[in-house]
């Protein structure tokens, strides 16, 4: 981040959320960075809504992400937990799925985020629900966009199978899992493509370190 004028933010809830944000990273980050991180923040996930009434409280959740991969990058002090990135084009449902379900298993052992090359504007509901029937709760989950933090800061980049091109950082450990995608398929069908994914996760938690 440099030191250039800044965007105007929408509103004074989104200046609060830079000094929430500001209080937190203290001594990591300039209130300039932090503002310049939520600021893009907001314009990306505005970029794809059809509802701006949370759109700050998202660009809040966003950017504090975005800030924590910066840090661990920049090597402050942290978890030293592995770090699982999953990627598809809409973050809407395949990476979703997985980022919740590797989430719930993990058990906090693991630093979980997911993101899209194109996010939609929300969770698949289908999605949603059979991680609900699984006991995986999805009620703060929304579409991400990739961005270069949280790739630079994984250890393990997951791919699902649609075809998107993630930037390659030396070092990183890369896998493609081809999932079916289950925008618009039956409850059944989607049931299916979670226990599949779950599969794959239980193949990833035993490839892990123990934490």
């Amino acid at each position: 981040m440099t030191a250039s004028p800044l965007p105007v933010l929408p509103d004074e809830r989104l200046a609060a959320g830079v000094a929430r944000l500001a209080l937190r990273y203290r001594g990591h980050f300039s209130a300039e960075t932090i503002q310049g991180v939520v600021t893009d923040s907001y314009a990306r996930l505005a970029e794809h809504a059809r509802v701006r009434t949370h759109l700050v409280v998202l660009a809040e959740h966003l950017a504090t992400e975005r800030l924590d991969a910066l840090a661990h990058i920049q090597g402050a002090p942290g978890s030293g937990l592995p770090r699982v990135l999953f990627v598809c084009s809409h973050n809407a449902g395949r990476s979703q799925m997985a980022a919740a379900l590797l989430a719930h298993r993990a058990g906090g052992h693991v630093v979980v985020s997911s993101a899209g090359t194109q996010p939609a504007a929300e969770v698949e509901p289908a999605v949603a629900r059979v991680l609900t029937e699984a006991g995986v709760d999805l009620t703060d989950a929304f579409p991400k966009p990739l961005t270069d933090e949280v790739v630079q800061a994984a250890d393990i980049v997951i791919t699902m199978g649609c075809g998107d091109a993630c930037p390659v950082v030396p070092g990183r450990r890369y896998l493609d899992w081809p999932v079916t995608d289950p925008e618009g398929a039956p409850l059944a069908v989607v049931r299916g493509i979670r226990d599949e994914i779950d599969a794959h996760i239980t193949e990833l938690l035993d490839s892990l370190p123990s934490a």
